[in-house]
């Protein structure tokens, strides 16, 4: 897959009264850029330029320099994922195909707590959220991760990853508003509390307006939510790293006619690091997640998730490096059904199980030139029992300048709630309607990717991936004799995907740095001999065929940066939404070092546009503009 390095602007140069400095940006060299770690692609950390993988990274000066305002936002930086906003709260994220508002096949962690709810295997995007000044990179794998992240990483895997409280010293506090993103506000405090003791505390808020009919009529879906949340690093002089850290959360999104749906939620989680040697080390880690969501007249859920993980890695002889591990998740989820005439999940309350191990070697077959990686997990569901993720990954880096990699791989998307215990109307005895499947079992996909990443010349970083897709037992709708001729989910369809995605990244000086990626998806949807389904394979996810993205980062004389993100996405087949080209523009000012002043235009080619949903009910996403004030003493 190609990779697609985001990196942080660090132009220097003269004169130095002018011009921000490479140490004020943050910013890294084409070299230094290479050199990165990133820890997604084998759970430990490896150089991003010769990992087995379609990996890409998102850093905390893109982040910063694109005007995103939440992670959705953030996440368009990466050209290898989908990301669609459905409405003023909701989004369509995935990667390599698939997308819809309830996405099943993209695995998304925060600081290694995983991002996941069992009601639809997916991610509620309107509750992930922290201080974007608080990342630190977000790492994007497409393609299969089961192997070492297991169930739904079967599409890609979003890993993001905060700032240590040591390095997020001090008061940081912003503010700001527009038009659509009408107001907001955040505030960061960091300090030691002891020698090697770090911690820090943040506090957030925004409102956010409705998105828009076609008409220009507001869709009523206001969005305000508050968060706040703390972290504590105890780096100990024998190299441990012991981090505490947690979050809470409370909102509303306003519901056309009468309700609102709430949102609130906690989390908490603890994790050591004690190192060995210099080739083993030992990780265990364990959290609670607590989300809660009432959907006024239609149903409310309570999660509660409880997750133990360990690792352990060693090496064996000089050729090998062995990591493996185990875990336990337990998930008690709650719901109430509020609405009789409605929809149901039956039975209402589920205690659901999640246990696995894995084991990888990663064998060095002509050292620092030839690797073979070799792995599975092996997990339980108390839906579809066990399941089996092996994968094979070999990366050949014949010198500094290139590296050739290739994998293959099987992973799986296990049962959700919907799937098995949903029931339209609620009352099972009625004929007709919807039923959930009791024999519903994993869908499974085997993957075949091919990559190879350059380093032209000393200011070009290129990238480029294939891959095909080949996903048994998909989500099909067939009715079923036994269950009053009600629509059951069953595994009727299968999929086939290929496509290509190519990114690069040049510095046209060493003021002016442009990063793109294009993205070719190619999907074929099809019934299994002997099988039905009612939506004829469209309801799977509505994808793009083409897609292109283009950043420009310049910094300009008197501290000021110029930035522009521009956006291309092909046409969506079924149900058909317009292509559609956009762009954002930021300007920013820093009149002294710890003080930036900043105006951002997004989404401003057009009026409005969609880019996602049917035509019936398909809202829009204006054009708008926001000012943001950051001063950190």
């Amino acid at each position: 897959m190609l990779f697609f390095l985001l990196v942080n602007l660090g132009f220097a140069t003269e004169p130095k009264e002018n011009l921000l400095s490479i140490a004020e940006l943050k910013g890294k060299t084409i070299d230094e850029l290479m050199n990165i770690d990133v820890t997604s692609v084998s759970r430990q950390p490896e150089k991003w330029f010769s990992a087995a993988s379609a990996v890409q990274v998102i850093t905390e000066e893109e982040i910063r320099r694109s005007g995103a305002t939440s992670l959705p936002e953030a996440l368009r930086l990466a050209p290898n994922l989908q990301v669609a906003q459905v409405t003023s709260s909701s989004w369509a994220i995935s990667s390599r195909g698939f997308n819809n508002g309830l996405a099943n096949k993209l695995l998304v962690l925060m600081d290694g707590r995983t991002l996941y709810t069992p009601l639809f295997a997916g991610v509620y995007w309107d509750v992930q959220d922290t201080l974007l000044e608080d990342i630190d990179r977000i790492e994007v794998i497409s393609g299969p991760g089961g192997t070492l992240w297991g169930a739904n990483a079967v599409n890609g895997v979003i890993n993001i990853i905060t700032k240590s409280a040591k390095d997020t010293q001090g008061t940081m506090l912003m503010a700001g508003g527009g038009t659509f993103l009408q107001d907001f506000a955040g505030a960061r405090y960091g300090d030691k509390l002891g020698e090697n003791v770090y911690f820090r505390l943040y506090g957030k808020y925004f409102d956010r307006n409705s998105a828009v009919f076609p008409n220009g009529q507001e869709a009523t879906n206001d969005w305000r939510m508050g968060q706040g949340g703390f972290r504590l690093d105890w780096l100990p002089r024998n190299e441990d790293i012991v981090t505490f850290q947690g979050d809470f959360y409370n909102g509303s999104i306003e519901q056309p006619g009468s309700g609102t749906t709430g949102v609130d939620g906690q989390n908490v989680l603890g994790r050591w690091t004690h190192p060995i040697s210099e080739s083993s080390d030992l990780t265990v880690q364990m959290y609670w997640d607590r989300t809660f969501r009432r959907i006024s007249g239609s149903f409310i859920e309570e999660l509660n998730t409880y997750d133990f993980d360990f690792q352990h890695r060693f090496a064996l002889g000089e050729r090998h490096n062995v990591i493996w591990g185990a875990a336990y998740r337990l998930m008690p989820d709650h719901i109430a059904n509020s609405n009789p005439s409605g929809f149901a999940f039956l039975p209402p309350n589920r205690n659901l199980q999640l246990f696995s191990g894995f084991l990888q070697d990663e064998i060095a077959l002509v050292p620092e030139r030839l690797r073979l990686t070799l792995g599975t997990k092996l997990e339980h569901n108390d839906y579809s029992g066990f399941e089996v993720q092996p994968s094979g990954r070999l990366a050949w880096t014949p010198d500094e300048q290139q590296t050739v990699w290739g994998a293959v791989s099987r992973a799986v998307r296990s049962p959700s709630r919907i799937d098995v215990d949903l029931f339209a109307p609620s009352t099972p005895s009625l004929p007709g309607g919807l039923a959930g499947g009791p024999d519903f079992v994993s869908e499974t996909v085997i993957a075949y990717e091919l990559g190879y990443r350059v380093r032209p010349l000393d200011r070009l970083a290129l990238s480029v991936a294939g891959f095909y897709n080949d996903y048994t037992d998909i989500r099909s709708l067939a009715t079923n004799s036994a269950s009053n001729n009600a629509f059951v989910f069953r595994n009727d369809n299968r999929a086939e995907i290929r496509g290509v995605e190519l990114s690069g990244t040049y510095d046209l000086t060493s003021w002016w740095r442009i990063r793109a990626g294009y993205t070719f998806l190619n999907k074929d949807v099809s019934i299994k001999p002997g099988g039905s389904d009612a939506n004829r394979g469209r309801a799977e996810g509505n994808d793009p065929e083409h897609q292109v993205i283009w950043q420009s980062m310049i910094a300009l004389p008197f501290h000021l940066e110029f930035d522009s993100n521009f956006r291309y996405v092909d046409s969506l087949p079924s149900p058909s939404v317009p292509s559609y080209f956009t762009f954002d523009l930021r300007l920013a000012w820093r009149p002294i070092h710890n003080l930036e002043l900043s105006i951002v235009g997004q989404n401003l080619a057009e009026d409005q546009h969609p880019e996602f949903g049917a035509a019936l009910t398909r809202q829009e996403i204006p054009r708008s503009v926001y000012g943001k004030v950051v001063w950190r003493f």
